[in-house]
């Protein structure tokens, strides 16, 4: 048990950090499967720099594309969708890279 109550589940050679990360990811898999998604990842990771200085990193739950779009989801219970750090990495992803992370909440 973690500090947020949730716990992880092994899942088809994956680690998830919680249950409803687990169910997400069956969900994206019937999508992808049924051809409304494609090129499904888990736990891509994307790196932050400026000026070539490292800031460090954000490890989405899971990235896809979607009728062109590509995708970058997070599962998140309400307490941790509040966390400054995951708030702060969510600005970074998009200023850094274009990318607006999508919350899927717990």
């Amino acid at each position: 048990m973690t500090k947020y109550h949730n716990r992880k589940v092994k899942l088809d050679g994956y680690v998830f950090d919680s249950q409803a990360e687990a169910r997400r990811w069956q969900e994206l898999r019937l999508m992808e499967k049924a051809d409304a998604i494609h090129a499904l990842e888990v736990h891509p990771t994307f790196f932050f720099s400026i000026n070539n200085v490292s800031l460090g990193y954000y490890k989405a739950d899971f990235q896809y594309w979607e009728n062109g779009r590509r995708i970058v989801e997070d599962v998140k219970s309400e307490a941790t969708r509040k966390l400054p750090v995951f708030r702060l990495k969510k600005k970074m992803m998009l200023a850094l890279h274009g990318i607006e992370v999508q919350e899927v909440l717990a």
